[in-house]
């Protein structure tokens, strides 16, 4: 992975549990790392991971919701590091606000839940992907890598906001591939990632109880899961690593499951 020291790396939701490990795997690599979240005091704590493995970067407090956060991020980073090969767009995350369950039928969920969950998922790639694309049209190339779900592919049961939004996300990956290609440079590639089932902040109350026991909606995941197991966060950064560097340079407009066979596998 020499190709890839010294390069620059912007990580929206840097913070996250899965951005960390991603962010860390770059940094090993000696990419630089941009990281934007909203919450600026665990970005700081994921920055001291970046730097404890020898590599640069910085954390900027930044809503992926707002297109001057993006904004005035994206000069930070320029001013800094003068340029902006990889963006990650890691920012995203359901809410109990738009889940169903017992106590709150899809009839009832209310619409402010259910327009957050899907606005910080789809809206915050694409707008980011606008602030930060156009750098990279500027330049002539660069890597975008969006962050689907295994809900794009086959939605999954409670989570219709989630869902939605993750498919979105997919059928953008594709359109700004074509478009960033033929319209700016053939050297400018966007490709997404399908994550299975990953233990996080956001998923872990529909998943284990709070004993740490797997719920019913759990065991049912991993019955479906060849590899009998939830991923690992560390699980993702080999794909990512191979999304971003020349290695895949001819691969471009795809998403990639990394979900241990749930995707293969029928149920029979």
């Amino acid at each position: 992975m020499d190709e890839l020291k010294g390069k620059i790396a912007v990580i929206t939701g840097g913070a996250g549990v899965l951005c960390t490990a991603i962010a860390e795997g770059l940094a090993q690599e000696g990419v630089k790392i941009a990281l934007l979240d909203i919450n600026e005091e665990k970005a700081e704590k994921v920055l001291d991971l970046v730097r404890a493995t020898g590599s640069e970067g910085l954390a900027v407090k930044t809503s992926v919701l707002s297109r001057k956060d993006l904004e005035q991020a994206a000069e930070k980073i320029l001013s800094t590091f003068g340029r902006v090969d990889i963006l990650i767009n890691g920012a995203g995350g359901n809410s109990p606000k738009a889940t169903t369950g017992p106590d709150q039928s899809f009839f009832d969920l209310p619409e402010d839940g259910a327009r957050f969950v899907f606005d910080l998922n789809f809206m915050g790639t694409f707008l980011t992907s606008q602030v930060f694309g156009k750098i990279m049209a500027k330049q002539k190339e660069g890597v975008i890598l969006n962050i689907a779900s295994m809900n794009a592919i086959r939605p999954l049961t409670r989570i219709p906001a989630y869902s939605a939004a993750k498919a979105a996300v997919t059928n953008f990956t594709q359109w700004l591939a074509v478009h960033l290609a033929q319209n700016y440079s053939p050297r400018i590639r966007v490709n997404a990632i399908a994550p299975g089932f990953f233990l996080t902040a956001q998923n872990r109350f529909l998943l284990q109880d709070k004993e740490g026991n797997l719920t019913p909606r759990g065991r049912q995941i991993i019955d479906h899961t060849p590899m009998d197991r939830f991923g690992e966060p560390a699980d993702l950064v080999g794909t990512v690593l191979w999304l971003v560097s020349p290695l895949s340079q001819f691969v471009h407009g795809i998403v990639v499951p990394i979900d241990g066979g749930f995707s293969a596998y029928s149920g029979v």
